[in-house]
């Protein structure tokens, strides 16, 4: 006999799996929010605890301190003062370390980054007395070489490309292009030059004048830098130095721009006379990955509807 399917009933079942789920949406929301505190206090606890890292190798002294800066130096990249200064002095106030060691692999970025970090590092070292020593990779170029002058001394492998002690602007320009679009800019300004650099008007003389004004400013900022950190190590002409070019680590040394060739081993060996380091670059690497994970459970909720809206389907 075949049960009579009623409004009614319909309606009670359409009911009853709409209590279920509900049931199954708050269970889930509980466990995301218990996973979100956890992950939040364990990321408050290694921002604020005063421990120190472990050491990589077993021992309590006898070591360095080392920081890892790779990448863009940027507003809100790993490569900011925002993250890089904390770091640095939870690195300098390291009683039993013998020194600190930056291991280096960027092609520069913004210069007001730059010489945040750069003033840091001079301040730090003046104020704990520790000898400081950056070691260059792949790249110690533009900006990262603005703030490598502010160690005691620098060194790269060979093959480093390193250098490039010069400002860059770049842009385009599409006033042509919109002439044969049939396109009419519209600009209102308060203020004569609040549009200068605008891409869709042509480029003026004016323009080029306080353009090259302001990168020349900033280059001269850049050379004072160099000059004061490199001062009586520099061996060519400023001309060929700051020009903007780059050299391989191996010319590099030739031209005074670092002190030595050599990788992390080598300089922790000969300058310090360890062979173990803590590396305070990972309390920031797992301060990431928990942030991360923290991101991702506040979109599970946003998942989990769009499963529930494909099985309906």
């Amino acid at each position: 006999m075949q049960d009579d399917i009623t409004p009614a009933s319909v309606t009670a079942d359409l009911v009853k799996e709409l209590i279920k789920e509900r049931k199954s949406e708050r269970l889930w929301k509980n466990i995301r929010f218990f996973i979100v505190i956890l992950l939040i206090g364990l990321a408050a606890f290694f921002l604020f605890n005063d421990k120190q890292p472990t050491l990589n190798v077993a021992g309590d002294k006898n070591y360095v301190a080392l920081i890892r800066l790779d990448g863009m130096i940027a507003p809100n990249e790993s490569f900011s003062s925002q993250i890089v200064l904390p770091i640095l002095k939870e690195a300098f106030r390291d009683a039993d370390a013998k020194g600190v060691i930056l291991v280096i692999n960027s092609g520069g970025g913004t210069p007001v980054q730059a010489a945040i970090i750069h003033d840091a590092l001079i301040q730090m070292k003046n104020k704990y007395h520790k000898k400081v020593i950056v070691v260059g990779e792949d790249l110690l170029a533009s900006g990262a070489y603005y703030v490598a002058v502010g160690a005691d001394k620098i060194y790269v492998n060979p093959n480093t490309i390193t250098g490039s002690i010069g400002v860059i602007m770049k842009s385009f320009g599409f006033p042509d292009a919109m002439k044969k679009l049939g396109i009419e800019r519209r600009v209102f300004t308060a203020g004569e030059n609040k549009d200068r650099l605008d891409p869709f008007l042509p480029q003026s003389a004016e323009d080029t004048t306080k353009i090259k004004e302001v990168i020349n400013e900033v280059h001269d900022n850049f050379i004072q830098v160099v000059m004061e950190g490199r001062k009586g190590k520099l061996n060519a002409d400023p001309k060929i130095l700051f020009s903007g070019d780059f050299w391989s680590g191996k010319t590099a040394l030739k031209l005074g721009l670092v002190d030595g060739l050599g990788n992390l081993s080598d300089v922790m060996q000969n300058e310090f006379h360890v062979s173990r380091y803590k590396d305070y670059s990972e309390t920031d690497n797992m301060l990431k990955a928990l942030l991360s994970q923290v991101s991702m459970s506040f979109n599970t909720e946003s998942l989990s509807q769009n499963l529930r809206v494909l099985e309906k389907i």
